[in-house]
């Protein structure tokens, strides 16, 4: 990344500002503002999330608001209520609370001798779903917004679920959390109150994974924040970003197909990075964007922006498999609108002796074939979303393929292009009242080597409904329709393409209570594949530029880093192990004196077929320490299930140097509901 020099303004910076609330609370914001703002107020925008402006997210934040306040805006890093430096406890994502809160923060900011009255909101992960969620409850000064990895629905996108399936990372960002509600402000910010805060939020913040597991439907829980219940309620302009390796693509699709407000659409190849530190590269210069999104739309300058296609995304070249990329080989396309009438959607009729044609060329197929998938297929699939954090993306599909149903291509005659959602309609039986079913679309190389593509998961006790799910009858026969992540990737001529079916997929997907087998009617079961055809929107892709920021923070490594994932199988006991470590090791912040920890590891296993064997153990490790100040939490948490019931035990420790002083336990259980 190149830093930017003579940026326009010359700024400076706050380290701790107070934003008064209505009932008393405070909320603790950085602030980076133009000198010139105290004789000619400016734009303000503001990222409002709980990662801790302090510590957690200083690294970011040096990059990030430094060179976007020199170029004219007031940036401000602000804290969630009972977060980072924060008064009050936060005791779950995306309350009214939370939302309330935003508002009040907005207004603050606009009534300040130092801002026009113009406000700007971005962020990406939770900053990004409270940018969409704020602007529904449309604050005056809110001018517009962007929304990077976030979602419009929380059920369909997010951590928790997938196609009515409980997602593993349900149990990883749970403890995320767990970990950062459980840390303390910093006295230097709080003073000598810090100690009960502390307590407070070990207290009262709870543990979240027994909230979210307690929502196994599409419940109004996850509505509440979802502004897919109602689009017309945001009616700023919307800038939405996202990466194919990222976890919250789809939410792009939509809020381009269905947002009635000036908006953009931008999705790379990334992870859940902000796209100029995005990984895989290529990088661009984001900040750059963003800058011309809020000069547009904050100080009202004509930047030719609008001019610009509404969405532009990375058509992914072919690739050999692996685990991480430093970048994707592709080209940047462009549509002017979508849904686009350059995307056709051509039918594949699944065939016997492993086979799929494009039902034009060829007669009808008749047939039933059966899949019984095995427990270990899944533990090369990788992370539901990618953080770039460790090898985490899928290895070499062949791994998982032995234990699926799968269905290839001919070698193909000309290049194929898909943009948008590949969906799967199939007729099926089962012999269980619950069961899942996983789709992977995947690119077979000339060495037979296989690629995943995009995949999708469908609990077909939600094949009609995710508010309403029913049981299967064995034996009867269901249709479905099974939709993939929305994805642009290019199949060169004599590749093939492979759609591969399974009845489990852990530990990505928490499986079903017991070993499935599922009957497909190959006549009524067929592939949907967006083509798209050669557009000359292309012409119209503005050079994004390299990527640009301002001075990184200084910081100095004092134990390593360690980012690995390794699959353990034990052959002699039959037991299979995934252990992920994310170890950001040691480091210390010369800025304020303070020296951060910060580990974190998962393991998921399971026994043979015995699906009551299926166990997720997440540990974390934080520790934050200056001289006459050390505060560390450590947290466990377990979850295990047999046919009617998931178990969880969690656990918390804190410490002030060796010394603890808060525990506390957990021990519940909670039914599956059609899970």
């Amino acid at each position: 990344m190149r830093v930017a020099a003579d940026l326009p303004y010359e700024s400076e910076h706050t380290e701790n500002l107070w934003i008064p609330l209505k009932d008393g609370q405070r909320l603790a914001a950085r602030l980076w503002l133009p000198k010139a703002a105290s004789a000619r107020p400016v734009p303000a925008i503001v990222e409002y999330i709980p990662y801790r402006k302090r510590d957690l997210t200083r690294e970011r934040d040096a990059i990030n608001m430094p060179y976007l306040a020199g170029h004219g805006f007031a940036c401000l890093r602000v804290d969630l209520r009972g977060s980072g430096d924060s008064d009050g406890v936060l005791r779950d994502q995306y309350l009214e609370q939370e939302q309330n809160d935003g508002v009040e923060a907005i207004a603050w900011i606009a009534g300040q001798a130092w801002c026009d009255g113009n406000i700007g909101m971005m962020g990406i992960s939770w900053g990004g779903f409270n940018a969409l969620q704020i602007a529904a409850r449309r604050p005056k000064a809110l001018k517009a917004i962007i929304a990077a990895s976030a979602t419009d629905d929380l059920y369909a996108d997010n951590m928790h679920y997938m196609g009515g399936s409980l997602l593993a990372d349900n149990l990883s960002e749970s403890t995320t959390m767990f970990a950062f509600n459980s840390l303390p402000p910093d006295p230097a910010i709080v003073g000598a109150r810090w100690r009960k805060m502390w307590l407070d939020r070990l207290r009262e913040s709870g543990l979240w994974l027994d909230i979210w597991l307690r929502q196994q439907r599409r419940t109004e829980f996850w509505k509440r924040g979802s502004v897919c219940e109602n689009y017309g309620s945001i009616q700023c302009p919307v800038m939405a970003v996202s990466g194919w390796a990222d976890g919250y693509t789809n939410a792009v699709f939509r809020l381009m197909e269905h947002l009635n407000v000036p908006r953009k659409g931008l999705v790379g190849p990334w992870g859940h990075k902000y796209p100029h530190q995005g990984i895989p590269g290529p990088a661009i210069g984001f900040l750059q964007e963003v800058r011309r999104w809020f000069d547009q739309w904050l100080k009202h300058e004509e930047t030719g922006i609008m001019e610009e296609p509404d969405l532009r995304v990375w058509m992914q070249d072919s690739v050999p498999p692996t685990t991480a990329y430093a970048a994707r080989p592709g080209r940047w396309i462009a549509e002017d609108s979508w849904p686009s009438s350059k995307v056709e959607r051509q039918s594949w009729q699944l065939a016997r002796r492993n086979h799929m044609h494009p039902m034009e060329l060829s007669e009808e197929t008749s047939g039933i074939v059966s899949i019984q998938s095995p427990l270990t297929l899944g533990y090369f699939g990788g992370k539901w979303c990618s953080y770039a954090a460790a090898p985490d993306l899928p290895y070499d599909q062949r791994l998982e393929d032995g234990g699926a149903l799968f269905f290839d291509s001919d070698p193909l005659s000309a290049p194929v292009e898909i943009l948008g959602r590949a969906k799967v309609n199939i007729r099926f039986s089962a012999d269980e009242p619950v069961a899942q079913l996983t789709a992977r679309l995947s690119d077979i190389r000339p060495d037979d080597s296989v690629t995943r593509v995009t995949y999708g998961v469908l609990n077909l006790t939600h094949r009609d409904s995710h508010e309403n799910p029913s049981y299967l009858e064995p034996g009867k026969w269901y249709t479905a329709q099974l939709r993939l992540n929305e994805i642009a990737q290019h199949f060169p001529k004599g590749h093939r393409i492979r759609l591969a079916l399974s009845t489990s997929y852990w530990p990505l997907v928490w499986p079903a209570p017991k070993p499935v087998k599922i009957d497909i009617d190959l006549a009524q079961s067929q592939l949907e594949l967006p083509i798209r055809k050669a557009s000359g929107e292309e012409a119209k892709i503005r050079d994004f530029g390299e990527p640009e920021g301002a001075e990184p923070l200084e910081k100095h490594l004092l134990e390593p880093e360690e980012a690995n994932w390794y699959v353990h199988h034990d052959l002699a006991a039959a037991t299979t192990e995934l252990e992920v470590i994310r170890s950001k090791g040691k480091w210390h912040i010369e800025e304020t004196a303070t020296d951060i920890e910060n580990a974190f590891y998962e393991w998921y296993r399971s026994e043979g077929n015995r699906y009551a064997s299926v166990e997720g153990e997440t540990f974390t490790r934080r520790r934050l320490s200056r001289e006459g100040w050390d505060a560390g939490v450590t947290t466990r948490s377990v979850l295990t299930s047999n046919e009617s019931d998931f178990f969880l035990r969690a656990e918390i420790d804190a410490f002030e140097g060796d010394k603890r002083i808060f525990s506390e336990n957990w021990d519940e259980t909670i039914a599956r509901d059609f899970i």
